[in-house]
């Protein structure tokens, strides 16, 4: 039995010449390479953050946003990550998709032109209607908070 799966459409818009527009490395990969669209190397101290352009906007469709990731190769080799993981691009967002990077690693890191510094990846959202009420209904884990659940 066969499906047809109707993919959302990203439409892109190069901002720069530098830029790289996001793709899938692989046929089933969940998220799409985003690259540095900067003109020379930019080295992050341990601890510090940079905010890199991508050097391109984009119009996610309505009901989707993008959720910006870190590379997982980046994060476990170097401790390249993101301040704000996942980021997150809203459906109306139309201005140069940046990302910031932050250094979590012992050592200086140097972002290259056109490096791969994230991924990406588009989801579907919900909108709930917002609602105030004077209870809410029971659970069995109630106020349980951080760790109630166990280790």
């Amino acid at each position: 039995m066969s499906t047809t799966l109707t993919r959302p459409v990203l439409q892109f818009r190069r901002l720069s010449d530098r830029a790289t527009l996001p793709q899938y490395q692989t046929e089933h990969a969940a998220g799409l390479d985003l690259h540095a669209a900067i003109e020379a190397p930019i080295t992050l101290a341990p601890g510090g953050i940079e905010l890199i352009p991508c050097g391109f906007a984009m119009a996610v469709p309505v009901g989707y946003e993008a959720q910006v990731r870190p590379r997982s190769g980046l994060a476990t080799r170097s401790g390249i990550s993101l301040p704000n993981a996942p980021g997150t691009i809203d459906a109306d967002y139309r201005g140069e998709v940046k990302v910031a990077l932050i250094n979590l690693g012992s050592a200086p890191f140097t972002i290259e032109p056109d490096m791969r510094i994230a991924q990406m990846v588009v989801a579907p959202v919900a909108h709930c209607q917002v609602e105030e009420v004077d209870e809410l209904g029971s659970t069995q884990r109630g106020e349980g908070g951080f760790g109630s659940t166990g280790l």
